[in-house]
This record gives structure tokens, sequence and C-alpha cells, in this order.
């Protein structure tokens, strides 16, 4: 896919069994798979499982190329990008130099949009392998993680993509003789940033429990919303009574979400007996509501989550902080609220990372755990 006149790769891989092709899009260690495929004689079209994207393709070269565009509907502008696939075609260079193996060493204080009223920090995590000149990597921020990045090193580059059927990114940087990193991030069809990075073991970002907080006078929220059945569902009913409630603020195009809707979809089923509720509020894209509840129902259903998901009508961070006033802002998609048994408001957290982030993902897992279980035997 093309950035302008940057391209976007990521690799996949087609397949066919028993006379059904489908599709598993590859992401270091991630695996997307893809079968709602539609084929003719000389086209392709198929449809990401979660996302609301797709790709339409001509078939060339005797089935060894497929041009066309990849569509993302939940993008009012830019929303297509220009696609080309070759069959059999792997990266050709000359291996990475084996002073990146100083990646592997630590983690990376990055500075993206440096002297910008635009920049923002990140730890960057790498693991570079000199035998196969392979990089995978991912970037934690305070509102989520880059998700699972892979590439290779070549010469003196290193370059990282991801696609995940919402967002197409592509990482290239170089290590300076000052042991420092420099290079360029591209996303969708017009994002550009320059970031850099050095080493710094003991950074952190900011508490990700701090961000977001109750305006002064509050202890706790309150919220109305429809379910995916055309139900009314408040925070206030039955259901939710001397329960503990974790409420997800999320949508159907956000990949990190999605990280958190596997998580809590295991978590609820193996916790719910002992207490936990959860519910999703969704702050979706398009205005159609039936597009919108078509959108969550794939989530809800790809999950197999058990909890309810409701629709607010309301999109982006705007509407989040105005459908849920009592909050100072919502800066961030997934944006998690705890609520005890009495109903207050006990910790709202900031941005998830997700599996790709390794340890910090265990980490929160860990730590999570301990405190629901500690809500729960209040």
């Amino acid at each position: 896919m093309l950035n302008g006149t940057t391209r976007l790769p990521f690799y996949f891989e087609l397949k066919k069994n028993k006379g059904k092709t489908t599709l598993e899009v590859s992401n270091g260690e991630e695996r997307i798979l893809v079968d709602e495929i539609t084929e003719t004689s000389d086209s392709i079209f198929f449809r990401m499982p979660v996302f609301d994207s797709e790709f339409k393709c001509e078939i060339k070269e005797n089935g060894k190329q497929l041009d066309g565009v990849w569509i993302n509907h939940a993008r009012k502008d830019h929303n297509e990008i220009p696609f080309q696939a070759f069959y059999g075609r792997e990266y050709n260079c000359d291996k990475g130099s084996r002073a990146f193996t100083s990646l592997n060493a630590t983690k990376w204080e990055a500075t993206f949009n440096a002297g910008t009223t635009d920049s923002y920090k990140a730890i960057g995590l790498f693991k570079f392998d000199y035998k196969t000149h392979s990089v995978n990597g991912t970037f934690l921020t305070e509102t989520g993680d880059y998700r699972y990045l892979s590439g290779y090193a070549c010469t003196d580059w290193i370059y990282l993509s991801c696609f995940d059927g919402s967002h197409a990114y592509y990482f290239r940087f170089k290590l300076k003789p000052d042991s420092t990193l420099a290079g360029d991030y591209y996303s969708g069809s017009t994002g550009y940033e320059k970031w850099t990075a050095k080493r710094n073991p003991s950074f952190n970002l900011r508490n990700p429990d701090s961000l977001t907080y109750l305006k002064k006078g509050y202890d706790r929220i309150v919220f109305k919303f429809s379910n995916t059945e055309g139900k009314e569902v408040s925070s206030e009913d039955e259901k939710y009574k001397n329960k503990v409630v974790v409420v997800q603020i999320m949508g159907s195009w956000c990949p990190n979400c999605m990280d958190e809707t596997r998580y809590y979809a295991e978590t609820y089923s193996r916790l719910k007996n002992k207490g936990l509720e959860v519910v999703a509020l969704a702050f979706e894209k398009p205005v159609d509501p039936s597009t919108a509840k078509a959108n969550v129902l794939k989530v809800k259903t790809r999950f197999n989550a058990g909890y309810e998901f409701l629709l607010t009508g309301k999109s982006g961070s705007a509407g989040a902080s105005e459908a849920l006033p009592m909050l100072n802002t919502v800066m961030a998609f997934p944006t998690t609220i705890y609520i005890d048994k009495k109903g207050r408001v006990r910790k709202i957290y900031t941005g998830f990372n997700g599996p790709a982030t390794g340890i910090y993902y265990e980490q929160f897992k860990e730590q999570n755990e301990r405190f629901l279980e500690k809500l729960l035997g209040e």
C-alpha cells in the first residue's frame, strides 16, 4: 500500500482448502485469519474480520500479482489507499549491521514530533536477530501500543511495519554514531512523523491511572444507552447493583480496544460468577446506526464477549467526554473505569498495552487480576 510515494509493506498468504479460499495476514507473532472472500475469474474481494475495511483487487500475471485498493470505511477522508501484492516476493538486501544487536539490550525513550506542540513520548521495544536480519518490536504510548511491528534490518536501516485491518504503520530508522535512533513513521495514506530515541532503562510513561479522573464533587458515573438488541441499559439497572463493574470506553475501529476486549471476554467468563460485570460503551465512527450496530456485533461475536455492548450514538474523544461529563476528559480509546460494589469509581485506566508489549502486558494482567479480586472480596 502507498502513503503518498512511500510503501507500507506487510505479508499475507492466500490458501485454498477443499475449494475454500482464506487469507492470513502476518504481523510478527500475530496471525489474522480472513475468510470473507469473494472471487471471480479476474478479481478478488476480501473483508477484514473485525474492522470495517475491505480490499478490492484485480488478479494479474496469472495469479502472481494483485492490483487494487484498500478501503477503510471507518474513515471519512483519505479512506482509500492503492494496493499491490506480489506472490513469493521477499525482502532482498544485505544484512543489517551487527551493531543493531544493541537494540535488544534495553528499552528506548522515544520522542515523536520533537520540538512541536504535537510532540509525545513513547517506549520503544525491539528484538533484532542477526542470523536472519529480522526485527520485531513495538512502541508503548500513553494511549496504547502500536501492536505487532515486524520487519528486517538492511545494511544501516531498520524497517518495521504492521497491518491489522484498521491501521497500516511503517517505521524506518537508523542507529546513529552516538548510539541514538532517528527515523520516520508513516501511517495510512497521509500520516507522517519524525522520531528519535535514546537508551533509557529507567524511563516510564505517566501512570495510566492518573490521566483521566472524576471531576470534583463526583464519586460515580451515570450512563443510559441502548444495547445491540435495542433495549435501554442504565448504570443504575438492578443487574449492576452490588457488583464490581468494569466499563470499557471503546470503538470497533480501535485495535487496542480489540486487544482489551479479547482480554475482558476471557476475564468476564472466568469471574462473572464471583460478581464481576463488564459493559462496553461503543463510540462508533459511522453515523448510520445500522452500520454502527453491525460493526459492534461483529466485535462481540468475534471475541465471544458475553457482556453488554451499548451504542452511544457518539464518536471520538469529544463524544465520549460529552457522554460522560463527570470525567475531566477522555484522551484515549480504550479508557477503562472500575466501579466497586457500592457504585463508586475506584480507578480509571487510560489506554491499553496488549500482548505485543510482552512483559508489560503480563504485568498489567497480574496487577489487574489482583485489583479485581480485591474489589470482589470487599
